[in-house]
């Protein structure tokens, strides 16, 4: 019988955290889930913990390993993987709370004949039980990304799970050669056919460890240039407003530069990207050439 949720957790060397993930998971409310973990090519002892798991047979279990690629490569092959009718990325140094599988589980089953819904948005938040960014705005029942970030100025962090059978049309491309495009490349591009249910509750807890992506941002994108470069040139086509499509242009020509490209012949805004290089000139010199 297929599994309701795949909770799905990308990993590289990160063995000495993984516990408070596992833990969280066994105490869940609902079992009827799986977790599918893709090794990023660790070289620390992630099998030989997640074997152990997999014996004490608490919960269902599967591990794959890939040649060190990314997060974005491993969410992929987790998505060809999954047994689930959804799926979730809960990462390596987060965890969530007992009732994380029910709520969402309980959410999406209000919206199982509406077939716009394409999936749940929840809050992160801090072990305080603040929340990692803003609340969502009151009386909210569904949402697009695009409404949240923007119209409606939703800020910080959130957990987005989505119908297993819609990520596969939505895959995500990484540049030969690099490692990282962010996750908005495909939220993005879901978000312009469906929705998202709304649970306006904090069931994962979210750690930035030093070793993350969060913390090594502006290097990440220094290092994966072109992938950057195809994220915000689909950014600028998706933006609600005009303010929203000079910042990504912006941002846009600094992918170009890293990467050496022509901004002009690569995008269909042609003249936006030539009217926002000088400041991305400037946003490189100060924020990206050095770091």
């Amino acid at each position: 019988m297929q599994k309701k949720m795949t909770i799905f957790t990308p990993t590289y060397n990160r063995a000495y955290i993984l516990t408070k993930l596992y833990d969280s998971l066994c105490g869940q409310t609902v079992k009827d889930f799986e977790w599918l973990i893709v090794d990023d090519g660790s070289e620390d002892n992630t099998k030989e913990l997640v074997d152990t798991w997999i014996k004490d047979d608490i919960i269902d279990i599967r591990y794959y390993r890939q040649k060190n690629g990314g997060k974005q490569r491993a969410h992929n092959l987790g998505v060809s993987k999954s047994e689930g009718k959804l799926f979730v990325c809960v990462d390596s140094d987060d965890y969530i709370l007992p009732e994380f599988v029910e709520k969402h589980l309980q959410c999406i089953e209000k919206y199982e004949d509406n077939q716009k819904v394409g999936g749940i948005i929840s809050l992160q938040g801090h072990e305080d039980g603040s929340p990692m960014g803003t609340y969502f705005p009151k009386n909210l029942n569904v949402t697009t990304l695009t409404k949240l970030y923007g119209k409606m100025r939703f800020k910080g962090d959130a957990t987005i799970v989505h119908y297993t059978d819609i990520l596969r049309k939505y895959p995500f491309h990484v540049a030969k050669g690099e490692k990282f495009i962010g996750e908005g490349y495909v939220y993005y591009q879901i978000d312009q056919t469906y929705e998202l249910a709304v649970l306006p509750q904090i069931l994962m807890i979210k750690e930035y460890l030093p070793d993350g992506y969060t913390k090594n941002v502006r290097k990440l994108t220094k290092d994966n240039p072109k992938s950057y470069m195809l994220l915000k040139r689909q950014s600028v086509k998706y933006a609600s407003t005009w303010k929203e499509k000079i910042i990504h242009s912006i941002l846009y020509d600094v992918g170009c530069i890293m990467a050496k490209k022509n901004a002009v012949t690569n995008t269909q805004y042609k003249l936006l990207a030539i009217l926002t290089y000088l400041p991305a000139v400037l946003a490189w010199l100060i924020f990206y050439k050095n770091a």
